[in-house]
């Protein structure tokens, strides 16, 4: 399956995929369906304080869910993904890595090796 490019794609195609109407799933989230046809256009930010419960509803895995934050982050400027907010603004060493690996423009290759060291499976 081809990854949707914005949130509101993301949106639309799982609920596509649950078999839900749009009136049902904005039901189920508690939005109004033009609400939720809003979003899926992409006329409207992504609603943080929904994405729980959308994520629920969709019954979302936890990569599912991430790439729904992530997404859902891009439908604002200059903002994290929610599921990372606080983390990072309470965690000094979290800060201190990301910013050092901005100033080093780490690449992905890079990341991935990071990402390994931290899931205990380097190399």
């Amino acid at each position: 399956m081809v990854t949707p490019a914005t949130f509101g794609e993301f949106i639309a195609s799982r609920r596509k995929q649950a078999e839900l109407t749009m009136r049902e799933f904005a039901d189920r989230i508690r939005v109004t369906a033009p609400y939720l046809s809003d979003i899926e256009k992409g006329r409207r930010a992504a609603p943080d304080s929904k994405l729980e419960a959308i994520a629920l509803a969709l019954k979302l895995t936890q990569v599912e869910r991430e790439e729904m934050f992530d997404l859902a982050a891009r439908t604002r400027d200059h903002q994290v993904s929610i599921d990372l907010t606080d983390y990072i603004m309470d965690t000094d060493g979290a800060r201190i890595a990301l910013r050092r690996a901005k100033e080093r423009a780490l690449t992905d290759e890079q990341w991935e090796q990071i990402v390994k060291i931290i899931e205990g499976d380097w190399e």
